[in-house]
């Protein structure tokens, strides 16, 4: 998440002081973000330093100073908007090096791993599902912040049970590899006792000369 660019944005609307723009950001992103003031008056020094926005050149300081976007300012808010975020790498996702690092670690059952993540995935589904149906439909911000956390939610859910089932194809070919090796070594070691003439060892039986009949 962009602050500095969430500023700008508000700040094209016209000037505004640092805790009016925490309050519309929070406001404009359903209050699922919130936003501490210091980190808003932080941004907007470094803004202020870039060029990008200035402030009330009574140089005073407090939570009534005012700020206003400069046009070099307006010109980096447009380029982000139009500047598709850098996606050509997978992010280290916490979820997917648990499983990783679980299908390496002895004794530890990767499926039951899996198995509990996505227990916990579907449960805040169904609590973001119910801040849908209460809150979202009379809020446009909510409801699109609700619906890409819900489509995030789901394909993340998705991607652990494609992975539970890879896992579990896997465990089974290598199951079957094990016997069909195991068949082919009896196999093997029968065909070698044949070659080599090993036998049964058959008792001798000794006729009795002169035995009566």
């Amino acid at each position: 998440m962009s602050v500095r660019h969430a500023l700008l944005a508000l700040l094209s609307e016209g000037p505004k002081y640092g805790l009016q723009l925490r309050e519309e950001f929070e406001a404009r992103t359903g209050e699922v973000w919130p936003l501490n003031v210091g980190q808003v008056y932080t941004t907007l020094q470094r803004l202020e330093r870039d060029g990008l926005v200035e402030s009330d050149d009574d140089g005073q300081d407090g939570p009534q100073k005012g700020f206003r976007i400069t046009a070099a300012g307006a010109a980096a808010l447009t380029g982000w908007l139009r500047t598709p975020p850098d996606m050509s790498s997978p992010p280290r996702d916490e979820l997917v090096m648990k499983v990783l690092v679980a299908l390496r670690v002895p004794g530890t059952d990767v499926r039951d791993v899996i198995q509990v993540h996505r227990r916990y995935l579907v449960q805040l589904m169904q609590q973001w599902t119910r801040i849908k149906e209460t809150e979202a439909e009379s809020d446009m911000s909510l409801a699109l912040v609700v619906d890409a956390e819900l489509f995030r939610l789901d394909a993340v859910v998705r991607w652990l049970d494609t992975a539970d089932g890879r896992i579990k194809r896997a465990a089974a070919d290598a199951a079957q590899a094990d016997a069909a090796q195991a068949g082919k070594s009896q196999a093997d070691t029968t065909q070698a006792d044949k070659t080599t003439g090993t036998t049964q060892a058959v008792p001798s039986v000794r006729r009795r000369v002169g035995a009566r009949r």
